[in-house]
């Protein structure tokens, strides 16, 4: 005859996915350990996230040589394209004076030349001042636009990796409910199976007790 068991029995729990085992829930000696199986090309995106932190983290406010040449080149064109936008404006209001002074006076060595040209250049000088106002407005730009798009990067990065993290903590929840679950059924199968196999002992001692009582 065997010996039944002094406890219930444990019961594992496991969560699948499309025919694949993604968790499991076991006891090992006096531990109950859930682990996350997780698929290759999952690790490979989590792998690829984890190393991309490790070398970007680092570098996030470094600017590389490289890096600085392409925004040198980027403002250089933008301070290449105001001084033509300025010259495009005041080269034809220069030749315009000219021809209306020389046309009036035959030269251009008189006081309405002079004071027209003085006004002109003041507001060409105020062009150049505010333009150059502008690169640096520019400059803060490029830089910032840079640094907030390796922000972003990294909080995609980031973003992968909680959701992995999380599927994996859903899916390990699922599996320890479902040891839960079996394990609370072995407990009531359990005290139910003890409970039938203390009944007929209870059965006998009552009988005794009222056979007793017939004898005295």
């Amino acid at each position: 005859m065997g010996k039944s068991s002094k406890y219930p029995s444990y019961s594992s729990g496991s969560v699948s996915v499309n025919g694949n085992n993604v968790a499991n829930t076991s006891k090992n000696g006096n531990s109950v350990n859930t682990s996350y199986n997780m698929p290759d090309t999952e690790k490979k995106i989590y792998d690829y996230a984890q190393n991309s932190f490790l070398t970007s983290l680092p570098q996030i406010n470094v600017f590389s040589g490289e890096t600085q040449k392409n925004i040198n080149s980027q403002l250089e064109a933008y301070k290449n394209r105001g001084v033509q936008t300025i010259n495009d404006i005041y080269e034809p209001i220069m030749d315009n004076l000219k021809t209306d002074v020389a046309s009036r006076f035959g030269n251009l060595n008189n006081s309405v030349f002079m004071d027209n040209l003085n006004k002109i250049e003041k507001n060409r000088a105020t062009a150049i001042s505010d333009l150059a106002q502008d690169l640096e407005a520019q400059r803060s730009t490029l830089y910032n636009n840079e640094l907030s798009q390796r922000y972003n990067y990294l909080n995609f990065l980031n973003n992968i990796q909680n959701q992995i993290n999380n599927n994996a903590l859903s899916y390990m929840g699922l599996s320890q409910n479902n040891s839960a679950a079996g394990n609370a059924y072995n407990q009531s199968q359990y005290f139910a199976n003890q409970q039938a196999k203390q009944q007929p002992i209870d059965n006998l001692l009552k009988a005794a007790q009222i056979a007793a009582m017939f004898m005295i």
